[in-house]
């Protein structure tokens, strides 16, 4: 009997002859040889039931972003959500926020907990599996819905304006490999010290004399972050603002925010806010009416390991950490549906976040933006199965929450159950449709997972759950952290 132990070459041989033995396996062969594998397995039937067209949706959801080649989605995405406010507040149809002041100060969070978590594992060997996660995943871009909360509650916002891109956000890598190599030399010293005897409170010292260096850098490539800036800026008939910061400007009537043909014939001068010399928590309390404490992080990761009804906190991972834990309630999907539902039905939108490689078909030109389960057939085009339930694939490290983006809109059926939702994503307007996704509700089901809502729109059993549970801790890289993206996101 031969040994199985091995491919053996006949056995090879054999396949050889099966495979092109059989026309599926050539034309199969034929069309991703020459066009790769997406475009040969999309479903041309199943791709064109879908619409952009959603029975709940949000008129006003401002110019798409772009985070370009960076790994901010969940910053953007939560500054779309935040934004959102602003727009209403100051009548509006489009408002973004500085996401390189967002980035400036995530980085310098980031590089200080980093240099604390070092401290704490000062006394572990350098193989130890918590020490070479934090090495190797130590200056990301990567983050959560609570990492933005608790930047704009002790850093504030500022208009995109006054801190705009830069070659160094838009594409992250250099200057994230030049944040690493100085956060694994800092963490080098710090351990010495530690073998040497220092103790945390000169081990702190040196760390605070370290953050230096990743302020100057951080600096270089960014800028400096403002500490006052002048507001200005041209607001709709409905603003809510202080009269004493309005004043009229006369020019083309057709420049103005208006909401009606009446108004645009309307030959008023248009109203301009200008507040000198603030700050940007000045900034937040004045122009931001949105409390960053005031949502619940709900998420549902099925598995006999990770039941429903708990809350988790991954450990290490809170990247500001005089603010809120990164903390996740699990609980079944359809809470996630009726949150989001609720929150859109009241003209709020809300984060999510998705495996969103799965099943996408990116690229595509003729049916961008969608994505659903029946619209990619590669079992079909592979002649495989490749079908896994949901709680293997976090088992199995086969799906993981990647990608934060905006949920915008959503179609319900007769019941009120969502069928697809209306995405806004973060890759600039031209990507996807017009910078918007459709995704289909059973997608949602399989490859999404995580929604962040205000209290006011999660159940009452819910809400105690969110604020009486417990969280346990869990490690980064368990079936829990990984389904949550853990340092990789």
């Amino acid at each position: 009997m031969a040994d199985s132990t091995f491919v053996a070459p006949n056995w090879a041989a054999g396949q050889r002859d099966n495979f092109v033995g059989s026309r599926a396996n050539r034309i199969a062969r034929n069309s991703v040889t020459s066009d790769n594998v997406m475009k040969a397995a999309r479903n041309v039937s199943t791709l064109r039931t879908y619409h952009d067209t959603f029975s709940v949706s949000r008129p006003k959801t401002g110019e798409v972003t772009n985070q370009r080649h960076s790994g901010r989605c969940w910053m953007f995405s939560s500054f779309n959500v935040a934004r959102a406010a602003t727009m209403k507040l100051l009548d509006v149809d489009s408002f973004e926020f500085s996401q390189s002041f967002g980035m400036f100060y995530d980085k310098l969070e980031k590089a200080n907990s980093f240099l604390e978590k070092m401290i704490a594992l000062a006394d572990r060997p350098f193989d130890d599996r918590a020490v070479t996660e934090e090495l190797e995943y130590c200056m990301g871009d990567g983050g959560y819905y609570p990492y933005a909360m608790n930047l704009i509650r002790k850093w504030g916002l500022v208009p995109k304006d006054v801190m705009p891109e830069t070659a160094c956000s838009k594409d992250s890598t250099q200057m994230d490999t030049q944040l690493e190599r100085l956060a694994r030399r800092d963490a080098g010293i710090l351990r010495r010290m530690h073998a040497d005897g220092a103790t945390d409170d000169q081990l702190r010292a040196e760390k605070q004399h370290m953050l230096e260096g990743f302020y100057r850098i951080l600096a270089v490539c960014l800028g400096e972050p403002p500490a006052t800036f002048d507001f200005e800026i041209a607001v709709g008939k409905d603003a809510k603002v202080p009269a004493d910061k309005l004043f009229d400007q006369g020019g083309d009537p057709k420049d103005d925010q208006k909401d009606s043909d009446e108004d645009k014939k309307d030959d008023k001068p248009r109203r301009i806010l200008r507040d000198r010399n603030i700050t940007p928590r000045q900034f937040c309390e004045r122009y931001v009416p949105f409390d960053p404490d005031d949502y619940v992080e709900l998420v549902s990761i099925p598995g006999k390991t990770r039941p429903f009804g708990h809350a988790y906190h991954l450990l290490r991972q809170d990247s500001v950490l005089d603010g809120n834990p990164l903390r996740f309630l699990n609980v079944e999907p359809h809470v996630l549906d009726d949150a989001a539902v609720a929150s859109l039905k009241a003209g709020v939108p809300c984060e999510m976040s998705c495996d969103v490689m799965q099943q996408f078909p990116r690229g595509i030109e003729d049916f961008p933006g969608v994505i659903a389960l029946d619209t990619m057939d590669y079992e079909g085009l592979f002649d495989v199965q490749l079908d896994m339930e949901r709680a293997d694939m976090y088992d199995l490290r086969e799906s993981s929450l990647t990608h934060a983006m905006t949920f915008q809109g959503v179609e319900l059926d007769d019941d009120g159950k969502p069928v697809a939702w209306r995405v806004e994503n973060s890759w600039g307007k031209d990507a996807c449709k017009d910078g918007y996704l459709v995704i289909s509700s059973d997608w949602f089901h399989l490859y999404g997972g995580e929604v962040c809502v205000r209290r006011e729109f999660v159940p009452a059993d819910v809400l105690r759950m969110w604020d009486e549970l417990p969280a346990e801790d869990v490690e980064p890289w368990s079936a829990m952290g990984h389904a949550l993206g853990a340092m990789r996101r």
